[in-house]
C-alpha cells in the first residue's frame, strides 16, 4: 500500500483491499492507510480467488490491476499500465522474489533500483533435472537454460494448444502483478469459486484460459515488474503451497474440460453479494 501510494501516474486509481479474514494486523492497516479507498474484511477465510472476486465486483474502474499484498512496485508501474490498457488486453507484469529483511517502521526492507526482469521464471527458467514438473509432469534429463519470454517472442508463439516445455499461455497470467479489463473478468464470472480457501495456485491460470476464450490477448510488459517479498518463514510457506498444488492442478484440468462461457456476470455477482453480506466494511 505504501508503494501504491507512491505511484507517479495521472490516471485515476481506486485502491481496494480485501482482507481474507486474516488473524494479524492486516485489517487495521488497511482501514487506516491513506492510499486505500475501500477496505473489506471477509467474515471467514474464503481464499484468494474469492477475495479478488470481491474486489473486482466492488471496483468502479474499467481496468483491474491485481496486486499481491507482498508486492512492492517502483513508482512508474501504474503509469505504464494505464498507458497501455485496451478492452481486449491482459497485461502481465513480472516479479522479483526477495527474502524478507526487517526494515524500519515495521516495514520490510526493499532494495534500491529496479527489480530484475530475469528473476521471474517466465523470463529465465532453470527446471530441475530428473524431477517431474508439477504443472505438466514433464521430466528433463539435462540442464536447461529456458527463456520463455524470449523463446516465445513475448508469448506470440503460445496459444492454440502450443506450449513451451512446462508453460502454456494461460499460465503466463500470474495475479501477483497483472491487469485485465474489468468487463472481461466479469463476463468470465471472475475467478472460479471451486478454487476455495484450501490450497494454492491455478485460479489465475484458469481465469487466463477463460479470458483467452473471450478473445483477450496476453501482452507482457517487461517494464512492469515489482519486488515480491517472501514471508519470514519462506521455506515452510513454500512447502505448504507445493503440497497442495497437485490437487489444484487436477481441479484445473477438470474445469478446463467444461464448456467455455459456463460462468458469467450473474455468477460473480451472486458469489460476491453472499460474501459481502457478512463482511465488515473497514473503509
Amino acid at each position: 500500500m505504501d508503494a501504491v501510494a507512491g505511484q507517479d501516474t495521472a490516471a485515476g486509481v481506486q485502491v481496494i483491499v480485501v482482507d481474507d479474514a486474516s488473524a494479524d494486523g492486516t485489517a487495521g492497516i488497511a482501514a487506516g492507510h491513506p492510499a486505500v479507498d475501500i477496505a473489506v474484511r471477509l467474515a471467514e477465510h474464503a481464499g484468494s480467488a474469492a477475495a479478488r472476486n470481491v474486489a473486482s465486483y466492488l471496483a468502479d474502474g474499467d481496468f483491474l490491476v491485481f496486486l499481491d499484498a507482498d508486492m512492492v512496485l517502483p513508482g512508474h508501474v501504474l503509469a505504464d499500465i494505464a498507458a497501455r490498457v485496451r478492452d481486449d488486453a491482459v497485461l502481465t507484469g513480472f516479479r522479483h522474489n526477495i527474502a524478507y529483511v526487517p526494515g524500519t517502521a515495521d516495514r520490510p526492507a526493499v532494495p534500491a533500483g529496479e527489480p530484475l526482469l530475469e528473476a521471474d521464471h517466465r523470463v529465465r527458467w532453470h527446471p530441475p533435472i530428473g524431477v517431474p514438473m508439477f504443472y505438466s509432469g514433464q521430466v528433463y534429463d539435462e540442464a536447461l537454460d529456458g527463456r520463455p519470454l524470449d523463446h516465445t517472442r513475448d508469448f506470440i508463439d503460445l496459444g492454440h494448444g502450443r506450449t513451451y516445455y512446462d508453460w502454456d499461455l494461460p499460465r503466463m497470467l500470474v495475479t501477483a502483478l497483472a491487469a485485465a479489463p474489468r468487463q472481461a473478468v466479469c463476463d468470465a464470472g471472475g475467478f472460479h469459486p471451486a478454487f476455495g480457501a484450501d490450497g494454492w495456485g491455478c485460479e489465475d491460470t484458469h481465469l487466463g484460459a477463460a479470458l483467452i476464450a473471450r478473445g483477450c490477448k496476453f501482452i507482457p510488459m517487461r517494464q512492469a515488474r515489482g519486488w515480491h517479498i517472501d514471508p519470514p518463514d519462506a521455506e515452510q510457506a513454500w512447502q505448504a503451497k507445493y503440497a497442495s498444488a497437485p490437487e489444484r492442478i487436477r481441479l484445473l484440468r477438470r474445469l478446463l474440460q467444461r464448456p467455455a462461457g459456463e460462468r458469467g456476470p450473474a455468477d460473480l455477482a451472486s458469489q460476491c453479494q453472499a460474501l459481502i453480506r457478512t463482511a465488515e466494511r473497514l473503509r
